[in-house]
């Protein structure tokens, strides 16, 4: 007679395993729609309620930081997607994230602030986007390149 425990044990592992996959996406889900959120939120605070306060050059940093946050949010939210069928995008979304954190942080802190020193560390979450971009053409393309 064969052993079922092992393959129920097997199973159950399996089932744990994507448990905690589905886990894992739903949260960097939920920090990707939050960063789309603070997007639309500082986006309509910029247009409304800065207008008066900050130089016009200040207002295009808040108005970039917005736009690259919704862009790179939403890109978060279609690797989530994604990540059913590619193998790791841990660090793709990791990426993602920083370089939200960086790259719009950064100008939002210089276009309140007047600091412009902060504009050292935008370019360091532009390359973090690069790097997340690059890392996910790799993926799919290698995807692409298996047999159906």
């Amino acid at each position: 007679m064969p052993d079922n425990n092992g393959v129920k044990q097997e199973q159950a592992k399996h089932e744990q395993s994507n448990k905690s996959s589905a886990h894992l996406a739903f949260k960097w889900g939920a920090f990707f729609a939050a960063q789309a959120f603070i997007s639309v939120a500082a986006g309509a605070f910029g247009a409304h309620g800065l207008t008066d306060v900050l130089d016009s050059k200040a207002l295009g940093w808040w108005h970039t930081a917005s736009q690259y946050l919704m862009y790179h949010a939403l890109a978060g939210l279609v690797v989530v997607a994604l990540s059913a069928y590619l193998s790791s995008t841990k660090g793709i979304l990791r990426l993602l994230f920083v370089g939200n954190v960086l790259f719009a942080g950064s100008l939002y802190v210089m276009a309140l602030t007047g600091y412009t020193k902060l504009g050292a560390v935008t370019p360091l979450g532009g390359l973090c986007y690069l790097i997340a971009w690059g890392l996910l053409i790799l993926r799919l393309w290698r995807l692409s390149q298996q047999k159906p």
